[in-house]
């Protein structure tokens, strides 16, 4: 998978803002104060604006306003759709891991329900946590330049998660990942249950050593994206060489 002409050109922007309607783009405060006041850009320089949906557009800074100058964009949607699900860790370790799996191109991000979950959010809490994660993806997601924000849900279980296809359970020393696989299941630092164990579906081993949640679950997106952006060849298994 090749870089696109108009990623090449999001990554050339100074800055880039999601707004409501890119016929009449318009900031936020929020985003008004970081371009001008934080970041303080001048007259000329590039912003892309997108919709955060898969559309954007070239703009450019005018007397601390933007303007557009360019047409609209349409990216296309990725021909496979990737999800990561982990169980919430301790501290800011999750926001983390929601940027970078932002950053890495998941399309879903999943805040998973588990047996041994070392953090258990009521209702309340979990509401209060998931809007800080769509903050903190809207946010990885202007930096990476990418124009469509991954989709944050949550709390769901492993159970009703496996009966879907391409669904696979990240295990310390699991297979390899198939090319079926599209989402990877990770368990909190005290692992998978037994329950959550015997259900039926694919295993995924991501390494040889026990990682914590955050990193698992940014081993998955990895392995995943690099899956579906076909930049993973074969390995060399040895065969006997003349």
């Amino acid at each position: 998978m090749t870089f696109t002409p108009g990623a090449s050109e999001r990554a050339r922007a100074s800055a880039q803002v999601v707004v409501d309607d890119l016929e009449a783009v318009e900031l936020s405060g929020a985003d008004g104060h970081h371009l001008f006041k934080v970041r303080r850009l001048r007259d000329g320089e590039v912003v892309i604006a997108t919709d955060g949906k898969g559309s954007w557009r070239r703009c450019v800074v005018a007397a601390s306003r933007l303007l557009a100058d360019g047409p609209v964009v349409v990216e296309p949607p990725a021909a496979t759709t990737l999800t990561v699900g982990f169980a919430p860790a301790k501290g800011d370790r999750s926001e983390w891991a929601v940027a970078k799996l932002t950053e890495l191109g998941c399309d879903r991000i999943l805040a998973l329900k588990t047996e041994l979950a070392s953090v258990r959010w009521n209702e309340e809490a979990a509401h209060k946590a998931l809007a800080r994660w769509r903050r903190v993806a809207l946010e990885a997601s202007c930096q990476a330049r990418r124009v469509t924000l991954p989709q944050i849900e949550g709390l769901l279980s492993p159970a009703e998660l496996l009966l879907g296809e391409g669904v696979a359970l990240g295990v310390p020393g699991g297979p390899s990942l198939g090319a079926a696989t599209t989402t990877i299941l990770i368990g909190p630092e005290g692992g998978w249950s037994e329950a959550e164990l015997g259900l039926q579906g694919t295993r995924v081993g991501l390494g040889a050593n026990v990682l914590r949640t955050e990193t698992a679950a940014v081993a998955a997106g990895v392995l995943l994206g690099a899956s579906r952006a076909g930049t993973v060849g074969l390995v060399d298994t040895g065969e006997e060489r003349r």
